[in-house]
């Protein structure tokens, strides 16, 4: 039987294991649990469904094809037979592409493996792979940490005997290539350098390439797809405002209350007609309903599925003027944060970000004269783009979509102010989250864009940077608001998780400070190593989401201490013994193996950490 690692999988349960709410694993042409039942799996007759393929074996055909065709043109240039041309039209053979490839015998598809090549440059491969895999097409900057992961690659040599490049062991761990959760990606084949990987990546999907309404069910289970319980609506609507709204405030909370209710309690209300409305409510559901997921790693097919219902009405939706197509694609954007179905996120981004300086939200003088309410309600929706546009743009090392210089506007204002010191305003956090990432805007601007500056002027823009995170985190919000559901930002926690990211962020190398001092690197080292400590904090209360950009952090976190660790000048198992590098990497490596659960490149990441960990070991013990 094929391992999971090589195994064509579906993009989502089959229908029996979806309407028997039973764990499928999406393997084609028909999944495990049918195959026990001894009944025909829906995939073998599903003509919407899409399936996806392990990348070396994909990649090994087009390598195949380039060798046949070079051999192809070859023989023909030699050929006796000066009519045979390769533009003859021949009878080309029938292929069945609704059957996997039988990947068992691997000697029958000796070009499915990639051809051997040096392992030297492995945590430049997984930063690449982590962050095209998760939202975008090719093109990495380097505010992604890509350079920064090239100098990490080199003073790892430090745990190598012979100071030679170091290498990881690429061989698949089989124990963990196994199939463990609902979204595990057999994209993902753990003995493929993401280097060569990324070139697959090149149209504008998250993850696979799911149609954006047929992910699940056909439109006419859509069409009868009724509402669930008043419970679960409660409980969903109060996870998303409780969550994705205090990050991004694009829902009216009171008047969305007032007409989802109105709809449940009469299917013939005349909202219930209004697509609009009835792509918010859905939207609002299965954002609620992953985001929800993402924290408690549970199954995906409810939020999968609200989505898909929610799409059935995008087209009206976005033909009902520009604030409510702007408002489509943000709703759309803050769901690809958390889920892999649908267009990635930086595309969404770019789209909506366009549509918005299109319609002005980015100047005062197109709030002239507009009523209260609706200013605040445009500058919400801005800035919470805004924010969007700098999370992903910062992540994927790309320009801004929306540029710092252009804004004349002020942010929404926090219109629940009030006296009471021991009282958090609705908005007062989203609000401060905005602070961070305009600080995090101007970091990226200072560190990552060409210049002559003197050395005296960069010290004092990194000074002052500090002092604004400094700022920020002694400012936050306090006291949280309480909450029953496990809502990562509602914790303090959090704020410090996002304050040591962005203090990495600062300190690691760029373009402004190419090379480090001895106490800036102590300085990346310490940032690093809290940052990866207060995320292992909130994964042990339960509140610690598992998106792609949280393992890009961790990640990335890891990588600034193995960087710090071994950059010092001091022998390093002086430093490997009086620092908690050892203890700390081995926190990553246990968020990764539960990020494994969810990502499959996470297993990947897990291993490589685990070799720097075995060689620091060492070290450690005086070995």
């Amino acid at each position: 039987m094929p391992s999971s690692s090589s195994t064509a999988r579906a993009g989502t349960s089959c229908r029996r294991c979806h309407r028997r709410k039973k764990r499928c694993d999406r393997t084609l042409p028909q999944c495990e649990t049918c195959i026990q039942a001894h009944v025909e799996c829906s995939f073998l007759d599903d003509d919407r469904q899409v399936g996806t393929y392990p990348i070396a074996y994909v990649q090994g055909l087009e390598t195949r094809v380039k060798e046949l065709e070079k051999q192809l043109s070859a023989a023909l240039v030699s050929s006796p037979y000066p009519n045979l041309h390769p533009d003859h039209d021949f009878d080309q053979p029938i292929i069945n592409f609704a059957t996997p490839p039988d990947t068992d015998n691997s000697d029958t598809f000796p070009f499915a493996t990639p051809p051997s090549h040096s392992r030297s440059d492995f945590l430049v491969d997984e930063l690449k792979r982590l962050s095209l895999e998760a939202a975008a097409e090719r093109h990495l900057g380097s505010s992604s940490g890509l350079s920064f992961a090239k100098l990490t690659q080199a003073v790892l040599r430090r745990l190598s005997p012979d100071k030679a490049e170091f290498v990881f062991d690429d061989t698949p761990d089989e124990s963990t290539e196994q199939y463990d959760g609902p979204l595990s990606d057999p994209l993902l084949d753990a003995s493929t350098s993401l280097w060569e990987l990324n070139n697959s990546f090149s149209s504008p999907c998250l993850f696979n390439q799911l149609p954006l309404s047929h992910v699940m069910e056909d439109e006419t289970t859509l069409a009868d797809l009724q509402f669930p319980d008043r419970a679960h609506i409660e409980y969903l609507m109060e996870f998303y405002f409780a969550h994705s709204h205090t990050l991004y405030p694009i829902i009216r909370q009171t008047e969305f209350a007032s007409v989802i209710w109105r709809v449940y309690n009469n299917p013939q209300d005349h909202l219930a007609g209004s697509a609009l409305w009835m792509f918010r409510i859905w939207m609002v559901l299965a954002i609620g309903s992953t985001t929800h997921c993402s924290v408690t790693l549970g199954d995906e097919s409810e939020s999968i599925l609200y989505y898909n219902r929610a799409m059935v009405y995008f087209e009206d939706a976005l033909g009902l003027g520009d604030m409510a197509a702007l408002e489509a694609m943000m709703l759309q954007v803050s769901y690809s944060f958390f889920n892999q179905v649908g267009p990635n996120t930086f595309f969404l981004v770019g789209v909506a970000a366009r549509m918005a300086i299109g319609i002005g939200l980015h100047s005062s003088s197109s709030y002239a004269n507009l009523p209260s309410d609706v200013i605040e309600y445009r500058k919400r929706i801005f800035f919470s783009l805004y924010m969007m546009d700098r999370v992903v743009s910062i992540a994927l090392g790309r320009p801004f979509a929306i540029h710092d210089n252009d804004i004349d506007i002020d942010p929404f204002t926090d219109t629940g102010t009030t006296d009471d010191p021991n009282h958090t305003t609705d908005l007062s956090i989203p609000l401060h989250i905005l602070s961070l990432r305009r600080i995090a805007s101007e970091i990226t601007t200072a560190l990552h864009s060409p210049t002559n500056t003197p050395n005296q002027d960069r010290n004092k823009t990194l000074q002052t940077l500090h002092k604004k995170l400094l700022h920020w985190r002694r400012t936050m919000p306090f006291p949280l608001p309480p909450t029953p559901s496990p809502i990562p930002h509602l914790t303090s926690a959090w704020f410090d998780l996002n304050y040591y990211t962005h203090m990495t962020m600062l300190y690691r190398p760029s373009p402004l400070f190419p090379s480090l001092d001895e106490q800036k690197v102590k300085v990346l080292a310490t940032a690093a190593a809290m940052a990866i400590r207060q995320a292992m904090n909130l994964h042990r209360q339960g509140r610690f989401a598992y998106n792609w950009l949280n393992l890009l952090g961790v990640f990335q976190s890891a990588v600034a201490l193995m960087y710090a660790t071994l950059a010092r000048p001091d022998e390093l198992g002086v430093v490997v013994r009086k620092s908690k590098v050892v203890e700390d990497l081995g926190l990553v490596a246990e968020l990764l193996r539960v990020f494994g659960r969810k990502f499959g490149v996470a297993r990947r990441l897990e291993r490589i950490v685990g070799v720097v960990v075995g060689r620091l070991e060492g070290y450690c013990s005086g070995k």
